[in-house]
């Protein structure tokens, strides 16, 4: 699936025509829209995604067959996707997350089996989910002494799309459980993360210190 053997890829008529209504200014509501006439056609999903243009490889996502969505066939995704920007890869994984992989236990045991894979791109997945988990307000899993540990002996040494994953995962942690409420707290005190970024008015800063004091006292 890499982008050698894609550019050999023959087209079906249907592919092509998609192709034809897809650049880098179509929005991503339409993309929504178009993969709603669809539905699921994984066949053609590949053959879009086979174009190694970032708007088709969204589409490609939308219309997947989860079903088909093996270790092995998102490594090759994941390795396809080594081609693009950072924040395209990770827009790509979020989408493939949230339309795939939280879907069915056998994709969700794949997630959380990736906390210590080579693959930067996976362990962003891993870490993102477990804070989604947690954001979204379900019961926080037994695994959080394992995650808090986790990410004090390994943030400061993480890939910068991982490390934002598990400090946003410590943040959400650090507002749900009261327990570790601190020690989140002072993996961002100590490692300084986020510390001098600029945010806008209103919005809540990455900082964990920060994070964690305004989004607990807006559930106050």
């Amino acid at each position: 699936m890499s982008d050698n053997k894609s550019t050999a890829v023959k087209r079906s008529d249907k592919a092509e025509s998609i192709l034809s209504q897809i650049n880098r200014d179509t929005k991503l509501g339409e993309l929504r829209k178009i993969a709603k006439e669809i539905k699921k056609d994984h066949e053609l999903a590949m053959e879009l995604w086979a174009s190694g243009e970032f708007m088709p490889r969204l589409l490609a996502i939308l219309i997947m067959d989860k079903n088909q969505l093996t270790q092995e066939v998102l490594d090759e995704l994941d390795q396809d996707m080594q081609s693009h920007t950072l924040e395209e890869r990770n827009n790509m994984m979020d989408w493939l997350m949230a339309n795939h992989l939280t879907k069915d236990k056998k994709r969700i045991a794949l997630l959380e089996s990736w906390m210590d894979s080579p693959s930067a791109l996976q362990r962003r997945a891993f870490w993102y989910y477990q804070a989604r988990l947690r954001w979204t307000g379900k019961t926080p899993p037994d695994n959080t002494e394992d995650l808090v540990s986790k990410i004090e002996a390994n943030i400061a040494e993480e890939e910068p799309e991982v490390q934002w994953a598990m400090n946003f995962t410590a943040g959400w942690i650090g507002v749900y459980e009261e327990k570790y409420r601190e020690r989140c707290s002072q993996i961002g005190e100590k490692t300084g993360l986020y510390k001098d970024e600029f945010v806008s008015r209103g919005c809540t800063p990455n900082y964990l210190p920060e994070f964690i004091k305004m989004e607990v006292s807006k559930r106050s």
